[in-house]
């Protein structure tokens, strides 16, 4: 077994690294796009057939034709007592029922000022006379009117102080 021999003792010999291969040369870039097609030339010169129809368009009346029959079969279904079909039928047939908010009448002065007109729905909420996610929406509805209003102050102000600066030129 051979001893190792640290670069301080006597008899230690530096190896050199044999030099770096070259670099192995990168082929030239492909040419972009595909080269087996060629600008201007289809791959189905023909085309389709004229008169010969579209494959979904195909399915689709087929299965318009089956459509009385698979209605026939989910209401007969239906009657029977099978809820899978029953929900599948009023689901279709029956219009969905939306949320409605309620007509409110409660004491409201829309000439206050907008934390006022807040704290009188808010008041109304705690008396019981507004739902609270009734009150909620009113209190959005103050707030889209406030932040309209605010808008057309801005404006407002913006045109007199351009008028005053037009006015001193």
């Amino acid at each position: 077994m051979d001893r190792h021999i640290a670069p301080w003792e006597q008899g230690f010999q530096t190896v050199t690294a044999p030099p770096p291969a070259p670099p192995i040369p990168k082929p030239p870039p492909a040419p972009p796009g595909n080269p087996a097609w060629t600008k201007g030339v289809s791959g189905n010169p023909a085309g389709r057939p004229p008169g010969r129809p579209d494959r979904r368009l195909l399915a689709t009346q087929q299965m318009l034709d089956e459509m009385r029959n698979i209605v026939a079969v989910l209401v007969g279904k239906a009657l029977e007592g099978d809820t899978n079909a029953a929900s599948i039928v009023l689901a279709k047939c029956l219009p969905s029922i939306k949320a409605q908010a309620e007509k409110v009448n409660f004491e409201f002065d829309a000439t206050a000022p907008i934390s006022e007109q807040v704290a009188q729905v808010l008041d109304a909420v705690a008396a019981g006379a507004v739902a609270p996610d009734v009150g909620r929406l009113i209190i959005d509805s103050i707030k889209s009117l406030a932040d309209v209003r605010a808008s057309e102050e801005l404006e407002a102000r913006i045109a007199a102080l351009e008028e005053v600066r037009d006015a001193s030129r």
